[in-house]
């Protein structure tokens, strides 16, 4: 089992700029690739960026390119969304997830693992 807890959610201007991290406890953080997913009110979950094991390799969807950085410490058992340039749309709760395997994925199907979510704001 893999424990999962998110922070640094909260409220904030557009334009502004916000770091989510996604504490990870219970098994060898470095054996799982890591994902971070939203989801809106009325909407369905859907996939934002994502890190492989050894944190060389990143997916981003399009909507987030050049404005989201998703990183990972290892010897903290950490991983990171650094949210820059925020719009009203990326308004969502944010969940981080965990998956065993070496990459990351963007199918939500494909991670074993999930937090409990953080809420983020972006008022116009």
């Amino acid at each position: 089992q893999v424990q999962l807890v998110e922070s640094g959610g909260g409220l904030v201007q557009a334009g502004g700029s916000l770091r989510l991290s996604c504490a990870a406890s219970g098994r060898t953080f470095s054996n799982y690739a890591m994902g971070w997913f939203r989801q809106a009110p009325g909407k369905e979950r859907e996939f934002v960026a994502a890190i492989s094991r050894s944190g060389g390799s990143t997916l981003y969807t399009d909507s987030v390119k050049g404005r989201f950085t998703i990183s990972r410490d290892n010897a903290k058992n950490t991983v990171y969304l650094q949210m820059n340039s925020l719009k009203p749309e990326d308004t969502a709760v944010y969940y981080c997830a965990a998956r065993i395997g070496s990459l990351g994925a963007t199918g939500s199907q494909l991670y074993d693992y999930w937090g409990q979510g953080t809420q983020v704001t972006a008022s116009s």
